[in-house]
């Protein structure tokens, strides 16, 4: 398989995932799309690991591969395909691969919601400070996109293990359920969070699905192209 080919199959793995980025990524600036779903196909790379099933050894030995590629890309040395379109940005690769432990630690059901945002913080950080260079945005990182971004991650953890990412108390001791979740993750999900036009794209396909959301498993119907275009349209427009 060539380097091309190996490339073609991550970026098309992804957007299989999200079929209404096809029409939402009209509203990306040209020089970014393909580094936009290269950086999406990477981070893709990290809920799968996350996410799953059965043994974690093979999953946590990936993910300590990968905390090796991304220490090795902040010396401009890759070996990935997704390391061809990403590395030569000096983004904070060393700083990323710190973070990326938490992903085991999500896989624990958290206390309280406060507990799963203070969880995924620093990955979320990590996440913001590698967009704000890939995609040109502000210096400094503020606190709605850290916020957005967590809550993100968060999402993707309760649509794919359902009642064992669900905290076990909600602020008023109350046992949490998987909608009950979803919902109070909506609450503090951010719309307007400054990011870059990719991320504030994607973020508002998984708000979408997110709000679509029932079970662990059961899946949401992507978007109508019509729908997706209307919310591309003010996303792109909403800082």
């Amino acid at each position: 398989m060539t380097d091309s080919t190996a490339l073609d199959s991550f970026l098309d793995k992804w957007r299989a995932r999200w079929p209404e980025w096809r029409v939402v990524e009209v509203f990306v600036p040209v020089a970014q799309r393909q580094l936009a779903v290269a950086w999406f196909a990477l981070l893709q790379e990290f809920t799968d690991a996350m996410n799953i099933a059965g043994d974690p050894l093979p999953a946590d030995a990936k993910l300590a591969w990968w905390g090796e590629e991304l220490r090795d890309w902040s010396r401009q040395r890759s070996r990935h395909p997704l390391g061809r379109v990403l590395e030569p940005s000096r983004a904070p690769w060393f700083e990323l691969a710190e973070t990326l432990p938490v992903l085991i630690r999500l896989r624990e059901r958290p206390q309280d919601p406060a507990a799963a945002f203070e969880l995924v913080r620093p990955l979320a950080t990590a996440v913001a400070n590698v967009e704000s260079v890939l995609f040109g945005t502000a210096a400094v990182v503020g606190q709605p996109l850290v916020r957005s971004i967590g809550a993100q991650w968060l999402a993707t953890r309760l649509e794919g293990a359902g009642d064992a990412a669900v905290p076990v108390h909600s602020g008023s001791q109350t046992d949490l359920f998987q909608h009950g979740w979803s919902q109070e993750l909506l609450e503090q999900w951010p719309v307007r969070n400054g990011g870059a036009v990719p991320r504030r794209l994607w973020s508002a396909l998984a708000r979408s699905r997110l709000r679509r959301f029932t079970a662990a498993g059961e899946g949401s119907a992507p978007l109508s192209p019509v729908r997706a275009l209307w919310l591309g349209w003010r996303m792109a427009r909403r800082r």
